[in-house]
């Protein structure tokens, strides 16, 4: 009998997420026709390109966008290595351990205070360090507080060390309260005009994410930093027929059992079954990122392109599905946990509203196990 030699890169896989560069692209082109043809695009790729991977997502939308926007030094290294010519963001505080690589690195660091600005500009040296300000209008986490930004930005233009070639801010409610927004936006317009009075010449001002970008296309400045819809998931649903989903997660079917009726499935005997069910056990558990929280809550999987309820709890390493109504389903075959299979589709917001958390989460939940494969 002939026995397979398999090694990791050639097992098949248990569960993976089929990542569609050609959907990337499409968002992208979604995104500048929405934000206009002269606004600059800073692809936020933080947390693994919220978990999609950064080496499909980035030599995948390269050529589209003009920079990268990640949350810390690690990953703008990551970034880095997979393009040298893009201008590499920082979108929070470094610490002041990595301010000396930020600078040897010439990533661009958000700035909220005269001492970080004095930091980066001891350590610069002859050539001055890019920066961008942050500005706190509404989101109350990093930035200058509106009020005493023209005094702040007084001092750190006055360092010779540090540049100050951009202006930042960010929304907090641009997908839940439109009111909030314009009068966010409007105060930092506001102060960006009298920044500029007072002799601060051409900063680059981004302050729209996603939810900024799809309402508040007229305010989207000269960059916007698109994340969530980037992947094909809109905040603001009226503008999720002009995406197209980027991530497929899937998964096997391991086992197809008879169970008969009164028997409990998984921990907690949580579902009993009331008539005879056939169920398929599946390659999938929290510990892959299919959150516990979906347990008994409505969650389906599509197989054959028909939806199958999950039954019971989540575990760590498996599900259990329906598949009664699927005589002919058998262990070997795909399960799509996120994505479209046949007509049906399971999208990042069904599942993020069953597990009672939102698909930023979602995507970045999905743990090291889950390999990401391009296409």
């Amino acid at each position: 009998m002939d026995v397979l030699n398999l090694t990791a890169s050639t097992m098949p896989h248990r569960t993976w997420a089929e990542i569609d560069r050609s959907a990337l692209r499409h968002n992208v082109t979604a995104i500048r026709e929405q934000a206009g043809e002269r606004v600059r695009i800073m692809a936020v790729v933080k947390a693994d390109a919220y978990g999609h991977g950064l080496r499909h997502v980035v030599p995948a939308i390269a050529d589209d966008v003009e920079m990268f926007g990640v949350a810390n030094v690690t990953e703008a290294h990551e970034v880095r290595e997979l393009t040298a010519t893009h201008p590499v963001f920082l979108l929070g505080p470094a610490l002041a351990e990595e301010r000396a690589e930020v600078v040897v690195q010439r990533f661009i660091p958000a700035v909220s205070t005269v001492e970080e600005a004095a930091a980066y500009a001891a350590l610069a040296g002859a050539e001055p360090l890019e920066i961008h300000l942050a500005v706190d209008t509404g989101m109350g986490r990093i930035g200058i507080w509106q009020d005493d930004a023209l005094e702040i930005v007084r001092a750190i233009r006055k360092l010779d060390g540090v540049r100050v070639t951009g202006i930042g801010s960010h929304l907090p409610v641009a997908d839940e309260d439109d009111k909030f927004t314009r009068e966010q936006l409007e105060r930092f317009e506001n102060l960006v005009a009298e920044l500029r009075v007072d002799g601060l010449v051409s900063p680059v001002i981004h302050v729209a994410n996603s939810a900024g970008v799809i309402g508040f296309p007229a305010h989207a400045g000269d960059l916007v930093r698109p994340g969530l819809m980037l992947y094909g998931c809109a905040p603001r649903p009226e503008f999720q027929t002009r995406l197209r989903a980027v991530m497929t997660w899937k998964t096997r079917v391991l086992l197809v059992r008879e169970v008969g009726p009164g028997r409990g499935l998984s921990y907690g005997r949580t579902f009993i079954t009331d008539r005879a069910m056939r169920v398929a056990v599946l390659a999938v558990g929290y510990a892959d990122g299919y959150r516990r929280h979906l347990s008994n809550n409505g969650a389906e999987v599509l197989i054959r392109g028909r939806r199958c309820a999950v039954l019971g709890r989540v575990t760590m390493d498996q599900i259990l599905a329906d598949v009664t109504a699927l005589p002919e389903a058998q262990a070997g075959e795909e399960v799509v946990l996120l994505g479209r299979q046949g007509d049906e589709e399971i999208s990042a917001a069904e599942l993020s509203a069953k597990a009672g958390t939102i698909p930023w989460e979602i995507f970045t939940g999905l743990g090291p196990r889950v390999v990401r494969v391009g296409g």
